[in-house]
């Protein structure tokens, strides 16, 4: 009887231990998943490692990318929905941010002209948030990247959350509080008003503003990158 009664409780000393292994490796695969969802936020984001090797070094300000002081802005009238803006993003764009832009004969700036649906308001409005912290052409590059099908629903707040938190926005709070204000909403409105008053009618569209030009001198939709810096170079 003692016998018995002892191989039970070995028995059942056996299966607790397994028991609290089992337990303990699931709480390590579970630390390691929170960690990297909570660490950075943006492991499921493409192009994070691209946009920031592109971007490197290049100062922010607002949604200009580049020198301050630069004689020429060029200008792109975009829709962050639009997938005719992340082809040329990837490629023409990013040609002309590793000349002109990264040699300080230009800076480029982002102007949200929302043409696609509803939800390229709240991403354009995330984006000049993004913005007011140094990190606005991050997102905007960023969000190209990760585009989805326009106006089927990813543009949630959990979407633009971890673009912002791929971009680098250093206060988020700060950041969500800015993309819900009226100031940046109508900022947005305003924006495409001006591509609208311009003659725009599709996106990307560019014009260019320079220090020996008064107001906005329209490029056309989809110029190559070619015509981009023969504009540059020919600017006053």
């Amino acid at each position: 009887m003692n016998a018995g009664g002892e191989g039970g409780r070995r028995e059942n000393l056996i299966k607790l231990a397994s028991a609290m292994a089992f337990l303990a490796v699931v709480g390590v695969v579970v630390l390691i998943v929170t960690t990297q969802h909570g660490a950075g936020g943006d492991t499921n984001l493409e192009g994070v490692t691209a946009v920031r090797k592109l971007l490197g070094g290049l100062p922010q300000h607002g949604l200009a990318l580049g020198e301050p002081k630069a004689k020429v802005a060029v200008v792109e009238f975009g829709d962050l929905q639009c997938p005719a803006c992340r082809a040329y993003s990837e490629n023409q764009l990013s040609e002309l941010i590793g000349g002109p832009v990264r040699h300080g004969r230009a800076r480029l700036e982002f102007r949200n002209f929302t043409i696609i649906g509803p939800e390229s308001t709240p991403a354009g409005a995330a984006a000049i948030a993004a913005g007011e912290q140094g990190r606005g052409w991050s997102f905007v590059e960023l969000f190209y990247r990760n585009q989805g099908e326009e106006n089927l629903g990813y543009v949630t707040d959990a979407f633009l959350r971890a673009i912002a938190k791929g971009a680098g926005v250093p206060d988020l709070a700060r950041w969500n509080r800015t993309r819900h204000s009226a100031r940046v909403l109508g900022e947005v409105a305003e924006t495409t008003h001006e591509a609208e008053r311009l003659g725009f009618t599709g996106t990307p569209s560019f014009a260019l503003e320079s220090s020996g030009a008064v107001g906005s001198e329209p490029l056309g939709t989809l110029p190559s990158t070619g015509d981009l810096e023969a504009a540059i170079a020919g600017a006053r």
